[in-house]
């Protein structure tokens, strides 16, 4: 049988930005990282190292020459150097954040055996580490789940915690799409079957461990594209900068490397540069302290760019399961009888349909549940061939189900239907309701009035995504008349009604070919097909080994509401990075204000009149431009780590908000902290 020898499992917690340990080792981290081979991923800050050894050459030269004014060559220098730095521990506390993560599923690997059944019927002890693809392991209550598999017999409560940090146990059972568990979960009752799915080293668990430490993240297209923008900007910069040398030169004015390198630091986007990594990383991290486990950097940017949502009906747009909402009884019948005879026939219906309607004769009318053992009641359960269920009681034959089958239980015993029935029949199906007849023996009584029940908000959320720009579109096997209700109701764009996994295909691809990024959410098998084909797919852990695979994340919480999230987030993502890049080359206006005087101001003092901050000295002014570039990188890791607040607006407004909020703040900003470092460097004597 399995053991384990270790404590139950504690749930992930989340991790704050500026934790202790995350900050020490980013900062351990930040030094490893300035290995050439490494900077070179990043064109802007590899510049700046390849400038940062200029400067320090020139420092050393300069030194052993015995040259003066050292001090502020050793400043610049050292200012340099530490722009480097920031960069590198801005995408180290990026990475530490996913690293922790990380650590705390690690402890869901430990030496566990598993009690493997052999094909002759007995069975043996192993390790998990040896089960392979196909293997089948028995699993009882108190023991772990040595492997990821599908249920092919059994019924059990798992505690799935050390995958979704979540405490509340779920059920799994073979057949349907709750049958995958996870390799390192716990049996907490009954027992099951598993048959291994994946191979040592490939499970679940070391996918998400990998993942999340982001060993196998790719920079994604637009992240790619930023960096080539980046780089070609870089590059522009570096020719103007080597040109200015020979002007210098002619002018009579020639500037030391050291003055050239800060220049160009200055210049190039180095805030962005230095962020943009770390930007990309966060992004991902935010899925996962949403326990979301996306598969690639490239399907969380797809999601922010999402322009039509395909969302299942039941458990996303309603609460799961339809409910009672009213009692509408037959002329001469009252109210509260059909209420107390549809609480009668409902009261060993364990199904989520009949407990509320159980409830809301309780509510309504003040109808208790009756203990009836000692009244010899015979309850009638529900089966698919009666399509009725009831209670026989005191010689009373109490029937609730189908309107077709009542019908015929009712004309069966010497009954008659009333057209004033059907006619009610019919006004619930039109209103996408689903109706229950009540019936007792030869009299009908009613009809139960069952409702799918929008969950609230849901026309809230649904109007910040039109607000995007983003089309949403509710799948659901219902008839279109019940379609159409429920989709009026939550405030969807669109519907599709009685779909099956090929309209699920026509649609998504129907989009895609107009040019259009498409997102949805599945738990099934039949919707593998559709997730493989949606840009972003998000698979519940709850569901089959197959969906799973098809999609490009799990969603671990299995809420298939979490595809809104997604996109959310996704956008937030996009927002974060155009905001910083909008602030990145717009604080470079204040820098030319600060170096260029700086630079030229003894050849040409026409120049001095561009020195609007009134910076004291030339050496002050380079000096504090060049100790703004490297600190704002650090003040800005918070941001890039939380992203910018969102708000549901379309591309323009995002535009206009990016240009009046961090186009003119990255303006203003360095005007003002440039003046203030120049204030505290010269009342210190520093330049």
């Amino acid at each position: 049988m399995s053991t384990v020898s270790r404590r139950p499992i504690e749930g992930r917690r989340s991790i704050s930005i500026w934790d202790p340990k995350i900050v020490r080792v980013a900062i351990r981290d930040g030094f490893r990282k300035l290995h050439p081979r490494t900077m070179a991923g990043n064109p802007v800050m590899f510049v700046v190292e390849v400038g940062s050894v200029l400067t320090t050459a020139a420092l050393v030269r300069d030194a052993l020459t015995g040259r003066p004014d050292l001090g502020f060559e050793l400043q610049i220098t050292f200012w340099l150097w530490l722009t480097v730095l920031f960069a590198n521990f801005a995408e180290a506390m990026a990475e530490g954040r996913g690293k922790a993560q990380a650590d705390t599923l690690r402890k869901a690997r430990t030496e566990t055996v598993a009690n493997r059944l052999l094909t002759d019927g007995r069975s043996e002890t192993v390790a998990a580490t040896a089960l392979r693809k196909d293997d089948v392991v028995f699993v009882k209550a108190g023991e772990f789940i040595p492997a990821d598999g599908e249920i092919i017999e059994g019924v059990a409560s798992v505690d799935e915690s050390a995958i979704t940090g979540e405490s509340a146990p779920v059920i799994r059972e073979s057949g349907g799409d709750r049958s995958a568990v996870t390799g390192g979960t716990r049996v907490l009752s009954d027992w099951i079957k598993v048959r291994v799915t994946s191979d040592p080293g490939h499970t679940f668990l070391d996918r998400m461990i990998a993942l999340v430490e982001g060993a196998e993240r790719q920079k994604t297209p637009n992240e790619i594209a930023l960096n080539i923008l980046l780089a070609g900007l870089t590059i522009i910069f570096l020719l103007a900068v080597v040109t200015l040398q020979p002007f210098a030169i002619y002018s009579g004015a020639p500037q030391s490397v050291l003055v050239l390198v800060a220049l160009l630091v200055c210049l190039i986007p180095t805030t962005i540069g230095g962020l943009l990594s770390a930007i990309g990383i966060a992004g991902m991290d935010r899925l996962v302290q949403r326990n979301v486990l996306a598969m690639s950097g490239r399907a969380v940017e797809a999601a922010g760019d999402v322009h039509t949502l395909l969302l299942d009906k039941t458990g996303t747009i309603t609460l799961g399961n339809r409910q009672a909402s009213e009692f509408v009884p037959v002329p001469g019948v009252a109210e509260q009888d059909l209420a107390h005879a549809a609480q009668l026939s409902s009261l060993a219906d364990e199904t989520p349909e009949g407990r509320s309607i159980v409830v809301l004769a309780k509510e309504k009318y003040g109808i208790r549940g009756r203990e009836l053992a000692d009244k010899h009641a015979v309850f009638v359960p529900f089966t698919a061939q009666t399509r009725m269920s009831g209670v026989d009681l005191d010689g009373r034959q109490v029937r609730k189900g189908a309107a077709d089958a009542i019908n015929k239980f009712v004309t069966a015993n010497g009954g008659a239907v009333s057209a004033e029935l059907t006619a009610i029949v019919e006004k619930i199906s039109r209103a996408g309701g689903t109706p229950l007849v009540v019936a007792e023996r030869t009299r009908p009584l009613g009809v139960i009035h069952l409702k799918d029940i929008v969950k609230g908000g849901m026309r809230e959320r649904f109007n910040d995504l039109r607000a995007m720009g983003i089309k949403t579109v509710m799948i659901t096997g219902d008839n279109p008349l019940t379609a159409a209700s429920i989709a009026g109701e939550a405030g969807v764009d669109d519907f599709l009604a009685e779909a099956t996994p090929e309209d699920k295909m026509r649609l998504i691809r129907r989009e895609q070919q107009d040019g259009k990024l498409v997102a949805m959410t599945g738990d099934g098998t039949n919707d593998a097909p559709a997730l493989a084909q949606a840009d972003v797919g998000v698979a519940m852990n709850t569901g089959t080994q197959a969906a799973k695979e098809a999609g490009n994340m799990v969603d671990l919480d299995s809420s298939p509401t979490k595809l809104i999230d997604i996109v959310e987030i996704g956008k937030q993502l996009l927002m974060t990075r155009g905001a910083l890049t909008t602030f990145s080359i717009a604080n470079d206006v204040a820098k030319y204000f600060a170096i260029i005087p700086a630079m030229f101001a003894a050849a040409f003092p026409v120049l001095m009149t561009l020195n609007v901050m009134g910076l004291k000295t030339p050496q002050s002014a380079i000096l504090s431009a060049v100790i703004f570039n490297a600190v704002i990188i650090v003040a800005l890791v918070p941001l890039a780590l939380r992203g910018v607040k969102y708000h549901a607006m379309s591309a323009e407004a995002l535009l206009r908000r990016n240009l009046l909020i961090y186009g003119v703040g990255g303006v203003i900003v360095p005007f003002i902290g440039i003046k203030i470092i120049d204030v505290i460097i010269t009342t210190l004597r520093l330049a």
